[in-house]
């Protein structure tokens, strides 16, 4: 596995591009990048399982590791979930799981820094280093508008 990391600087507060990035109707704007019709079913909250799925309802099973609202959210990966089915031993599975996903926000000279760091493997690493960029300037567009 290796860490990728990505970046944005947005003229917004951090309180907005936060709601932004979890915010049950903005979510699947800023990630309709990755997947046409991405949600996530959680409640956000340190501890819950999390599933980040596409139209079809096929996706990841995942956890909150750490959230600090307004700041700071890590996501664990642990597996593949599809309609209802979670899969957490598959080889498929085995290729990556346990790979978290980071979200920090900061304030730097009276704007707001996005960051964002991932474990991938070598499969997926073009596919994210094209997608994230994207990404981060739908949220961008999203919170300074």
């Amino acid at each position: 596995m290796e860490r990728i990391y990505f970046k944005i600087e947005i003229n917004a507060p951090k309180e907005k591009i936060w709601d932004i990035l979890l915010g049950e109707t903005t979510y699947p704007k800023w990630t309709a990048v990755f997947a046409e019709g991405s949600s996530a079913i959680t409640d956000w909250q340190v501890g819950s399982k999390v599933f980040f799925v596409n139209a079809e309802g096929n996706g990841m099973a995942s956890k909150i590791a750490d959230h600090i609202p307004n700041e700071y959210l890590s996501i664990l990966h642990l597996g593949f979930y599809s309609k209802g089915v979670e899969d957490y031993d598959s080889e498929e599975v085995k290729k990556w799981g346990n790979a978290y996903e980071n979200y920090k926000l900061s304030t730097k000279d009276g704007k707001s820094l996005l960051s964002v760091e991932m474990d991938t493997n070598e499969e997926y690493k073009v596919y994210f280093e094209e997608k994230w960029p994207l990404a981060l300037t739908k949220v961008k567009e999203l919170a300074e508008d």
